[in-house]
């Protein structure tokens, strides 16, 4: 029997190389399929470590991202509320001054104990996980534990008022760095409370009530009493005006934050994705040299000394 012309040897290589060219063509398909160069960390070769560490610091930046964000809409709501209550204390100061220019007061322990009213609820207000926004440390209970104007003025003192704590919430940016985010409603209210608890017990005292007509004592009480509501207006926008700047310098922290994001994730792309032109070029060049190899190996298959001896 006359042998092939191929060796076994021969056989070998060939087979070697179409396992090859059919290895590169599935290689070439995941990568057009996924969009990815490897889906496998053995893909991804020496490059592993590299990849793993840009991912965690593009994960680490965007959930400093998330509760920066989360301090953005505090400091914003809390802008809000401080500058109510420094509306409240000007209402006041406009309050006692129409009384004193009126010569009538009878309506000013209304105004006051609206003002009182309002300014409570604001100070006792919740965020949004149901935790009290003024309370620093002491979260879980009202900052304010007074429910009127007559148990305002019947504490020993305004400090009493309040139950908040004495640590104010900061908020971790990135980079070993925290921003003082919170606000506390002692330091808020004290001034606009001391005020009115100073009239509501001027009112219940000798020398009042107030009625409609003003006697020179209480015209003179009430003067001290435009400074005084003067005093914590100014004082309630001074504080406004810090909780904008935090405001402000969180908004381009979070803008740093995007940044070093995209930068990393660009980062994470680059080593991960496949330029999709190039991959589609490559995939075609993986089917036509499989294609060859295929027929390269079926026509060796075939060949024998007889396609090499004279015909008869």
């Amino acid at each position: 029997m006359i042998g092939r012309v191929a060796t076994n040897n021969q056989a070998q290589i060939l087979l070697a190389q179409l396992m090859q060219n059919e290895s590169n063509l599935n290689t070439s398909q995941q990568q057009v399929s996924s969009g990815k160069v490897a889906s496998t960390y053995a893909g991804m070769g020496d490059k592993t470590a590299v990849l793993e560490a840009a991912r965690s610091a593009a994960a680490q930046s965007d959930a400093l991202q998330s509760s920066t964000q989360l301090a953005v809409n505090q400091a914003d709501l809390q802008d809000s509320q401080t500058t109510s209550l420094a509306n409240l204390a000007d209402q006041l100061r406009q309050a006692v001054t129409k009384a004193m220019a009126d010569d009538d007061s009878s309506t000013l322990m209304t105004q006051a104990q609206s003002i009182f009213d309002q300014a409570k609820q604001i100070l006792n207000s919740k965020d949004a996980n149901g935790n009290y926004l003024y309370g620093g440390e002491k979260d879980t209970s009202p900052p304010v534990n007074v429910n009127s104007l007559s148990d305002l003025a019947a504490l020993p003192g305004v400090s009493d008022a309040f139950s908040n704590g004495t640590v104010k919430k900061s908020i971790n940016v990135g980079g070993g760095q925290t921003v003082q985010v919170g606000m506390l409603a002692s330091d808020l209210g004290t001034k606009l409370f001391q005020s009115l608890a100073d009239i509501a017990n001027f009112n219940a005292g000798s020398t009042g009530p107030f009625g409609t007509t003003l006697s020179s004592t209480q015209s003179d009480f009430l003067t001290t009493q435009v400074k005084a509501s003067q005093a914590a207006n100014q004082d309630l926008n001074n504080q406004a005006a810090a909780n904008g700047f935090t405001y402000n310098h969180l908004n381009d922290v979070i803008d740093q934050q995007k940044a070093t994001s995209t930068l990393y994730k660009g980062f994470v792309s680059n080593l991960e994705d496949v330029d999709m032109g190039t991959a589609i070029t490559q995939l075609n060049q993986n089917q036509v040299a499989l294609q060859a190899a295929v027929q390269v190996t079926a026509q060796l298959s075939k060949v024998s000394l007889l396609n090499y001896l004279p015909a008869a």
